[in-house]
């Protein structure tokens, strides 16, 4: 089974990228974050036309999260209330940024981590109390579910080694999706709870991104962040055959400014 990730920057914009690689690499299932599109407005029927079918929770402009794959999904929810309670969720749900469904006996979480504009700011303490909310999420599945792949954009580099600036650079502390609070925040709600992550499993060395500004020539250049992963539950890793950033997409006219991340397990 292949799962891939892969933040689109607007599907509509983007569907002929994404139809191009699927075509080239028919993945079982393909997670799309920022899709920017109302659930009406989702071009739904294009992707049927080569063979998948879509679970979608969308917003106007903003936001917004798919799942496409070639069999059915099961047990599909959107958001964290159906899985974390309207209580513990309270205003998180507003913005459209979770969906989950099973395939194949394989609990897909697809997720938009909010970005937190700037530390200390009102949407970086928004996006702290996101993940704090996604633990409870997590944990409350990994009640009744062993087998959980959680992926999507992070908005967070977990280590220097995945951002272009050489290790140990102090100004990677100050910069938002790296500083020690968001780094601590997706090492206590997902890793410390059972989660590994996918990629770090089969390579350890640093230079490998999934996102470039677009500005600075920075694809060229290859001035990059990995910040769009794969988190396995341990009886996923035991299945994990391998896990890669796909660039090919990055070097289209007009692309999304993130590239597709792909996991495969064993059956």
């Amino acid at each position: 089974m292949k799962i891939a990730t892969w933040n689109v920057n607007s599907v509509r914009s983007r569907l002929e990228h994404v139809k191009g690689w699927l075509q080239d690499n028919p993945v079982d299932a393909l997670c799309l974050q920022e899709t920017k599109a109302q659930d009406k407005d989702f071009p739904g029927q294009a992707f049927e036309e080569i063979g998948y079918q879509s679970v979608i929770s969308g917003q106007k402009s903003y936001n917004g999260v798919a799942i496409l794959t070639k069999a059915p999904l099961e047990n599909v929810s959107a958001g964290f209330e159906p899985i974390a309670g309207a209580e513990a969720t309270g205003d998180l749900d507003e913005q459209k940024r979770v969906i989950s469904g099973v395939l194949d006996g394989v609990r897909l979480v697809n997720l938009y981590v909010p970005n937190g504009s700037s530390i200390g700011s009102e949407k970086y303490e928004y996006k702290l109390r996101w993940l704090a909310l996604l633990e409870t999420y997590l944990k409350t599945l990994l009640e009744t579910e062993t087998d959980i792949l959680v992926c999507g954009d992070f908005n967070i580099a977990l280590e220097d080694k995945d951002i272009y600036k050489e290790p140990g650079d102090k100004a990677i502390a100050k910069h938002i999706m790296s500083s020690p609070v968001e780094r601590e925040a997706l090492q206590k709600h997902v890793l410390d709870i059972g989660f590994s992550d996918a990629f770090r499993l089969f390579t350890e060395e640093g230079g490998n991104f999934s996102w470039w500004d677009y500005r600075a020539a920075s694809f060229r250049r290859n001035l990059g962040w990995r910040i769009d992963h794969h988190y396995l539950t341990q009886s996923l890793c035991d299945r994990a055959l391998g896990c890669t950033i796909d660039s090919t997409p990055r070097k289209l006219e007009k692309p999304s400014d993130h590239t597709p991340v792909i996991v495969e397990l064993s059956s």
